[in-house]
């Protein structure tokens, strides 16, 4: 099984994590699965980019990007060549290490301030 690696995130996972995860699972559930809370406003349907990461190694045993997933992309906080939203992203065979941006951007709840 492979495994993630994640970088240390000062409010989520302060020391970093190691764990497998399951082929076919997404990077969000297998995050949550071992209690790193990242958020996912959108209840995981690639609606807003609360769960962008940033995949430093591995990036490239990722199926590709939807079109839908780059247009929400594009409006995420510190986007790299390397980000994907976490919940559609899916782990394959090979080893992945992730990096939890520092800040993120809710849009629906940014939406709703005035």
């Amino acid at each position: 099984m492979p495994q993630i690696i994640v970088l240390p995130h000062e409010e989520l996972c302060p020391k970093g994590a190691l764990f497998e995860a399951e082929p076919g699972t997404s990077i969000c559930d297998a995050l949550l699965e071992h209690d790193i809370e990242i958020e996912h406003a959108c209840e995981k349907s690639c609606a807003c980019t609360t769960c962008h990461v940033i995949v430093r190694e591995g990036f490239n045993s990722l199926e590709e990007a939807t079109e839908l997933e780059e247009d929400m992309l594009d409006k995420a906080w510190g986007l790299e060549g390397n980000s994907r939203l976490s919940c559609q992203a899916v782990v394959g065979s090979t080893d992945l290490v992730i990096e939890i941006p520092k800040y993120t951007i809710n849009m629906a709840k940014e939406g709703g301030k005035k």
